[in-house]
């Protein structure tokens, strides 16, 4: 990346105020994640959440709460609330690269296909029990279906050495429904093994119930980490949103800065999926929403997404588990409940600006 590259600026629409945004965000965040932990079938109120949280954070917490106390908070439901936190980010963050890379709102991992590769690849770890991938963890397959996936897509819809949008869009939905039924073939290949296939439908269809502290560190480490870098890497992708033409000339190795980001996208996606199965559409929603209210500049876009994203699902695994209670709803179907819709919605107005 070049000095000029380092000072690309999207256009006029990125100088706003994100700031505000940002502090509404982290607020709400911190809000949603204490109501998580306070709603459910035994309500505990929000003061005595901090209180049990305190305890076992602070030096000066004061001993333990009471045993039913601490044990739904700290073993059951604050693990699944940042957990949702975590998911929601990491498939928010990867939405927003991808959106930036091929320049098309439309872009979503679960949309593109990523999801479906890192659900495949995972599927076949969590199925098969011999050959390579039984010695090959769920966020490895995972990490590794996604980054293939999403190179097998990108090749796809190249049409004389370009990317055009209308084949991106058809390659990613067709290999989203090719891996789909793959999925589906390992799922029913392991039944006559008994092999746990109704855990296994329920993870695909995205869920955040067996949520657990193991299932936290390596997800918010990946997040972090990737999200420092995709900052860092903000003038990259500002530049990509005026083309590859403009973006090469402002010093952008188009090629090996597209092969970076989409390993890093790869690396987001499969860890959320390792953990909370397929969860679409959060990746969609949550970027264009953000770009919409404080522009386009990725030094904000980024952490924006992040907040908003681990927002929406935080606020959505609380529907789903209020729902149809004491029945809980996986939290992949209400988010494409509500994804959906503004997947059309933005079809239909991509289609309106290209006539």
């Amino acid at each position: 990346m070049t000095r000029t590259a380092a000072h690309a600026r999207p256009h006029a629409r990125g100088r706003r105020h994100p700031q505000p945004v940002i502090g509404v965000l982290i607020v709400g965040c911190l809000v949603a994640v204490v109501l998580s932990v306070a709603v459910g079938s035994v309500n505990i109120a929000p003061s005595r959440v901090l209180e049990v949280i305190g305890a076992h954070l602070l030096p000066w917490g004061g001993g333990r709460a009471d045993g039913l106390d601490d044990q739904i908070v700290w073993e059951f439901r604050l693990p699944r609330a940042l957990v949702g936190f975590v998911v929601g980010a990491a498939l928010a963050v990867a939405g927003a690269v991808l959106q930036a890379v091929v320049r098309n709102p439309l872009a979503d991992p679960f949309v593109f296909g990523v999801s479906s590769g890192a659900s495949v690849a995972a599927v076949a770890a969590l199925t098969l029990t011999s050959g390579l991938f039984a010695v090959v963890s769920t966020p490895v397959a995972a990490f590794i279906g996604a980054f293939l996936s999403t190179i097998l897509v990108f090749a796809l819809a190249q049409q004389a050495g370009r990317v055009t949008p209308n084949r991106l869009v058809l390659a990613g939905v067709a290999m989203s429904y090719l891996l789909s039924s793959v999925t589906s073939y390992l799922v029913l290949r392991s039944s006559g093994a008994n092999q746990g296939v109704g855990q296994v439908l329920s993870w695909l269809a995205g869920s955040l119930a067996a949520a657990t502290w193991t299932d936290l560190g390596m997800p918010a480490l990946v997040l972090v980490l990737a999200t420092i870098v995709l900052v860092l890497l903000a003038p990259v992708l500002n530049a990509f949103l005026t083309g590859d033409e403009t973006a090469a000339s402002l010093g952008v190795d188009i090629g090996r800065m597209r092969l970076m980001l989409f390993i890093i996208t790869s690396l987001l996606v499969g860890v959320a999926v390792a953990v909370s199965g397929s969860i679409g559409f959060v990746g969609l929603v949550v970027p264009h929403a953000v770009r919409m209210v404080i522009g386009s500049d990725h030094r904000w876009v980024l952490p924006a997404s992040a907040l908003a994203g681990g927002l929406l699902l935080v606020i959505v695994d609380v529907g789903a588990r209020l729902l149809l209670a004491p029945t809980e709803v996986p939290v992949g179907l209400l988010t494409a409940v509500v994804g959906a819709p503004f997947f059309l919605w933005l079809l239909r107005r991509s289609g309106r600006s290209e006539r």
